[in-house]
């Protein structure tokens, strides 16, 4: 609780940062509860301590609807995040953790996969709008663990996985799915796909379907997701394509 206006602490802060970058080794930053203190503030300390990484931790909640879901427009929600990387810096090395394809994919995968195209045809996240700018993740310290604050269904991460590891945008994995739910090697699978195809946090995505029961896209035109427990999808399959993944309620091509 300190005053990130206070020009003496702006400045011990910096040198703080700028001791972490050049003594310790740390070559980025998340910058905890960034609702705190104006993009203004963080803005200072990114362009001063010039990290090659920062991410900024904007949770908001989403727009619900009468039944206790959220809307399927969240444009006011993922345009919070882009206003913030905004005003620190388009063109620098801000970030957003994806707050809004999080909340969205938390509904989805129960039933509802015709949430994840939005009203325009593409990712209702921010990945729809600024896939470079923004981190996206299943679960983290707070969402999940001993806090579990806002939880991903717990029998279908691996679903979660499949879609932010083949989307665009820069995919987080959680400590605890990693190393203590016995997924690392479903997630290392993932992992080595996205490596291989050279999926970036830019790569063009083409969503085929979204029903209830069925989310398919095509990625860079390389990778194919399925995420939904439909299987009679071989039609939609271009030739050429074979399964190199899968598991509970979900494929990759």
């Amino acid at each position: 609780d300190i005053d990130h206006l206070n020009p003496r602490v702006q400045k011990e802060l910096v040198e703080w940062l700028n001791w972490l970058r050049t003594d310790v080794g740390f070559d980025g930053w998340r910058f905890d509860l960034a609702k705190g203190y104006s993009a203004d503030v963080a803005k200072i300390y990114v362009d001063r301590s010039e990290p090659s990484f920062a991410v900024a931790e904007i949770w908001t909640s989403l727009a619900y609807g009468g039944d206790g879901k959220p809307n399927l427009n969240q444009d006011p929600h993922r345009q919070e995040l882009v206003n913030w990387v905004n005003k620190v810096g388009g063109s620098g090395p801000a970030t957003t953790f994806d707050f809004t394809t999080k909340g969205i994919l938390n509904v989805a995968v129960e039933g509802e996969l015709w949430r994840l195209r939005g009203t325009d045809g593409k990712a209702p996240g921010m990945i729809g709008w600024w896939p470079a700018k923004a981190v996206t993740f299943v679960d983290n310290h707070d969402t999940g663990s001993t806090q579990h604050m806002w939880p991903f269904p717990s029998d279908r991460v691996m679903q979660g996985y499949a879609y932010i590891l083949t989307h665009p945008g820069t995919p987080c994995i959680f400590y605890d799915h990693f190393f203590d739910w016995g997924l690392k090697e479903e997630i290392d699978r993932l992992v080595s796909i996205r490596t291989r195809q050279g999926i970036h946090s830019e790569s063009k995505l083409q969503i085929m379907e979204a029903d209830a029961d069925l989310y398919l896209a095509e990625i860079d035109g390389k990778v194919i997701v399925k995420l939904g427990p439909r299987y009679d999808v071989g039609h939609l399959i271009p030739e050429g394509f074979k399964v190199i993944a899968h598991g509970n309620d979900y494929a990759v091509w």
